[in-house]
């Protein structure tokens, strides 16, 4: 099944759900944000998925939001895309490679399990955009790698290889990019063999204490961000992105 920006086929239980926009590295825009929350709802609702797997297109999984996109529509494609993302109740597994920026980094953070790929070049890059977390991630990023280690990669915005991944717990194993997608098809495929309702309540289980926390963090991230969103800052960021230069910021008034 094919839905423009999205390749979707399911076997043997697992739902693969694929970002489909090769020629832009799988950046994110209102119509994939919109496409990515109906796919996942759907495989919700299917009692004959049991596992739903995420990848990318042609060596990346996603270089995060589309600065040149579409947004006519305002935030409702994100936000339907991010509770779709915190409310889906099923084992979701990354296979993450090459490029993942921004959503690309922040949406594995909803998984529950995340292989990676060596050419993995991950980043959280939102102080150098001037804006601030989303997807909850200023809660999911403390939870996984712990409050200090999460500070620093948001506060640097610095790139994080495969190995980086591993040491901070971001992925739970790292395989040539050869293997990556198979690997993770194995896994998936694995798990799907189990009572979907199991697994059902399995989940619940182990994201029970979390609920609360990952909605307090998307409603002030989201706050945030509409503050931040044409700041001075961020357009100095966009700007010098197009323009291809390093940004000033500090010839800004605060």
């Amino acid at each position: 099944m094919s839905e423009a920006n999205l390749l979707i086929s399911t076997h043997d239980g697992v739902r693969e759900i694929i970002l489909n926009r090769p020629e832009k590295k799988n950046a994110l825009d209102g119509q994939l944000f919109s496409a990515l929350a109906e796919a996942m709802q759907q495989a919700r609702q299917d009692d004959d998925v049991h596992v739903v797997m995420l990848m990318g297109a042609g060596g990346n999984f996603c270089s995060g939001m589309d600065l040149g996109g579409n947004f006519d529509d305002g935030s409702a494609p994100f936000d339907d895309c991010a509770a779709a993302m915190a409310n889906f109740d099923k084992p979701l597994i990354a296979a993450v490679d090459g490029i993942a920026i921004g959503g690309g980094a922040t949406i594995p953070l909803h998984c529950d399990v995340v292989y990676v790929g060596e050419s993995l070049r991950m980043r959280f890059p939102f102080v150098n955009l001037g804006l601030v977390p989303e997807f909850s991630s200023s809660y999911l990023l403390q939870a996984n790698i712990g409050a200090q280690p999460a500070a620093e990669v948001m506060f640097t915005a610095e790139w994080i290889n495969a190995e980086r991944a591993m040491s901070l717990g971001l992925a739970s194993r790292a395989y040539p990019d050869s293997e990556l997608h198979s690997r993770a098809r194995a896994k998936a495929e694995e798990i799907a063999q189990w009572p979907v309702n199991a697994l059902v309540a399995t989940k619940r289980c182990l994201k029970a204490t979390h609920e609360q926390p990952i909605a307090t963090a998307q409603a002030i991230e989201a706050r945030l961000m509409a503050e931040q969103v044409g700041s001075p800052e961020n357009t100095e960021a966009i700007t010098a992105f197009f323009e291809k230069r390093p940004p000033n910021f500090r010839s800004l008034k605060v």
